[in-house]
């Protein structure tokens, strides 16, 4: 690795850490209703005590502050050194591998995206349309200065590089999220309970926007594995009626996304 691309990388991570910083607040304001820019400044959940810039130093004030809050002594979750580490992770490879281009921006709002759907489903059960749809949209701008995603591109031959991957981005999309709406209203008809939330399906329009159908079918399968063999796991542990324990999927899906993004497969 020549010095240019290591300084590139060092400052991809330094965004990163930032950018993990910001998600952690995200993730605890838009399932609550609350502006992620105000108040500008981070504040305790529990005693509300706006935190000083010294306290907020991604991944140096955790492990300074033993994890707890400096005034009122609230234990602070391990996700938010977690979201940050693998922000930086995340935008230090994407730099690495794609250099100061905008398919490594691509990437890492997709990373960005991804990782604030995994929490959210995660701790909150709901995937916001902030982050749902509009990752999408984000998915679709990109597309229209990159590569087709996906072979659906290949049906426009005629057409301009913009249009033909605007296409296939579209395309994948609705490719994805269409068939597995079907698929949920048809089992809430049959058996009653929501076998998929309309939150999954939007989250499936940012995979194939970013991603295309051919790559989001595999990540959307590893998902579904990964969800029945884990979740089927977590009920039998804690000894959860599988009949309403609601299986956060969104946590899946975008984990299988991220994975597939980290691999570059």
């Amino acid at each position: 690795m020549n010095p240019e691309t290591v300084l590139l990388t060092a400052i991809a991570v330094s965004f990163g850490l930032a950018t993990g910083s910001f998600l952690n607040v995200c993730i605890y304001r838009i399932p609550l209703g609350l502006a992620p820019w105000r108040p500008a400044r981070s504040f305790c959940p529990a005693c509300e005590a706006l935190i000083a810039w010294y306290d907020n130093l991604p991944l140096l004030s955790f492990p300074l502050l033993r994890g707890h809050c400096r005034r009122c002594g609230c234990r602070i979750p391990y996700r938010y050194p977690l979201v940050e580490l693998t922000m930086g992770v995340a935008f230090g490879l994407m730099a690495a591998r794609y250099g100061a281009s905008l398919e490594a921006l691509k990437w890492c709002v997709a990373a960005s995206m991804l990782v604030a759907l995994f929490w959210t489903d995660l701790e909150h059960r709901l995937l916001p349309d902030e982050l749902t749809l509009g990752g999408a949209l984000a998915g679709l701008a990109f597309a229209a200065f990159l590569p087709p995603v996906s072979l659906i591109g290949d049906f426009f031959p005629e057409a301009g590089r913009a249009f033909q991957s605007l296409a296939a981005a579209a395309g994948s999309a609705l490719l994805l999220a269409v068939p597995l709406s079907f698929a949920g209203w048809l089992y809430k008809k049959i058996r009653g309970p929501v076998g998929l939330g309309r939150g999954d399906v939007k989250l499936l329009l940012l995979i194939g926007a970013f991603f295309g159908a051919e790559r989001g079918v595999w990540i959307l399968l590893i998902a579904s594995i990964a969800g029945a063999i884990i979740g089927l796991a977590y009920i039998r542990l804690r000894r959860l009626d599988p009949k309403t324990y609601g299986l956060p999927f969104g946590s899946f899906i975008a984990a299988s996304g991220f994975l597939a993004l980290l691999g570059g497969f």
